[in-house]
């Protein structure tokens, strides 16, 4: 007799039978989790901008610069094995706990020791207390490596919700009330690593295994050998995301820094929006078809038009309208931000494609080809990021970004995705539309705050063009979502599935 079971149960664990079902869901909860963290830290980062100042929050920025750099790399990259194992990940979770906290502390201990270095390099001495407290957060990262991966597998976006909550808002109420009690940018760190104990303790509770800590010497070895090449790219994907922060600092000062931090913080919105929910979902769903490549292909250019859809007329429209947003929203000491502001959206809507395309090679193996991209990437960039800040500052690093992201890494991945099976004509094909329709909202943004005075009207105008285009995309979103529905993502049992570690690593490049 077939066991009943309560459909409502089946509904909120999301067990349906289907990955669609499964994953659409956990998109659902990640969506809503992203939501609420964004709208928070806006209201947060709005707050602690005014309350501080821009040099403040420039010191600040240097050690968050140091912590968003160790953090690419600080556990080897072996925590992305739980989430695309062919097999069951009980067997490696202990040697991937151990690897990632002990790799972790290894290199809390070199920030601390290296930090008066840097913070003398970023030309804000002061910042070395905050360094050394800030990247403490590196070891609570590497403590919750395993719960957070084992989540992710298992689209359990909804309990990961609760714990990163925690981290956003408790740190923040931390940080604000010091920050108003005049501890400057001491507050910020404080702030986030209370939030992130917080979060650790409840991402340890929800975890579907209990933390364990072990170590399989063979495990290891195939762990590091996916991993390391993970961890590579990562430091690289850092280096590209990050290196303008650091020339910004070196070359320019803190002040400058916090001015480019805040333009920076305001692009990455729409990432962090649409970008971030679909990355913590998409590996985990592409993984569970990687065995049929076609239906992985399909999957992933009905996420790239649907992803493109949502996110590119947003990033424009923040590009348009970067004076009025910046004066209206943070006030007018920090109006400098929107000259590097309406550039680095620009850049956000190809970052937003770019990581879509890292995921793909990810669960394609292909790590050594990301690894190549980002390394010629970084090469190209560093000069140009140079001189554009010696040319126009924070404007010319930010132009700089995009000129080397269009002319030199998209074409670079879309040859990559040629020799993956995927024709840049069908990427493109995906994507025309929402970009075409950005421009529009771009330009319409622009033209708006060029004619018209009042800030909020202008805002006004602006986020009517981009509810029209929307509009206009409704139908093309839906009928991408129709195409991932239509896939056949019905988990296989993981004693059918052929596919080892062994073999993807023996594929790579």
């Amino acid at each position: 007799m077939k066991r009943w079971t309560n459909p409502l149960k089946r509904l909120a664990v999301g067990e349906d039978g289907t990955l669609f079902g499964r994953a659409s869901r956990a998109l659902g909860w990640s969506l809503v989790n992203t939501a609420a963290g964004r709208l928070g830290t806006l209201a947060i980062g709005i707050a602690l901008a005014r309350i501080l100042g821009p040099t403040e929050f420039g010191v600040f920025a240097v050690a968050l610069v140091a912590l968003l750099a160790v953090l690419s790399f600080n556990e080897l990259g072996v925590s992305l094995a739980i989430v695309r194992w062919p097999g069951d990940p009980r067997a490696i979770a202990p040697t991937v706990a151990t690897l990632s906290l002990v790799s972790s502390c290894a290199v809390y201990a070199g920030c601390f020791l290296a930090a008066p270095a840097f913070a003398s390099a970023m030309g804000a001495p002061s910042a070395t207390g905050v360094i050394r407290l800030l990247t403490l957060n590196v070891v609570i990262n590497g403590l919750v490596a395993v719960p957070a991966a084992l989540l992710q597998r298992g689209f359990r976006q909804d309990r990961k919700m609760l714990a990163d909550q925690v981290n956003n808002w408790g740190g923040a109420a931390v940080s604000i009330a010091l920050a108003a009690a005049g501890t400057g940018a001491m507050s910020l760190a404080v702030g986030r690593l209370a939030g992130a104990a917080a979060s650790a303790v409840l991402l340890v509770r929800a975890s579907p295994e209990p933390l364990r800590f072990g170590f399989d010497p063979a495990a290891a070895r195939r762990l590091l050998r996916f991993g390391l090449p993970l961890a590579g790219s990562s430091a690289v994907v850092f280096a590209v995301g990050g290196v303008d922060q650091l020339i910004v600092g070196h070359v320019l000062g803190p002040t400058a820094l916090g001015f480019y931090v805040l333009a920076f913080n305001l692009s990455n919105w729409p990432v962090a929006m649409f970008s971030q929910p679909v990355r913590s979902v998409a590996p985990a769903a592409f993984a569970r078809i990687q065995h049929d490549p076609p239906a992985l292909r399909r999957a992933f250019l009905s996420t790239a038009g649907l992803l493109a859809g949502l996110t590119l007329p947003v990033c424009l429209l923040l590009a348009g309208a970067a004076e009025p947003l910046v004066r209206l929203v943070y006030g007018t000491s920090w109006e400098p931000a929107a000259a590097a502001l309406l550039w680095l959206a620009v850049l956000g809507g190809l970052r937003i494609m770019f990581e879509l395309f890292y995921d793909y090679f990810v669960v394609l193996a292909r790590s050594r080809a990301v690894f190549a991209v980002q390394a010629v990437w970084l090469a190209v960039l560093v000069p140009a990021l140079v001189a554009g800040a010696r040319l126009d500052g924070i404007a010319g690093v930010a132009v700089a970004h995009v000129l080397v992201a269009a002319l030199v890494v998209l074409p670079l991945y879309l040859w990559e995705l040629r020799r993956a099976g995927v024709p840049p004509a069908r990427v493109l094909g995906r994507t025309a539309l929402p970009a075409l329709l950005a421009a529009a909202v771009g330009l319409a943004a622009w033209a708006a705050h060029t004619a018209i005075d009042l800030d909020v009207l202008a805002l006004a105008v602006a986020g009517t063009a981009a509810a029209a285009a929307f509009a206009l995309l409704f139908r093309p979103m839906r009928d991408a979502l129709r195409a991932l529905r239509a896939i056949d993502g019905r988990a296989d049992d993981p004693e059918e599935d052929r596919t080892t570690l062994e073999a993807a690593d023996a594929g790579t490049g």
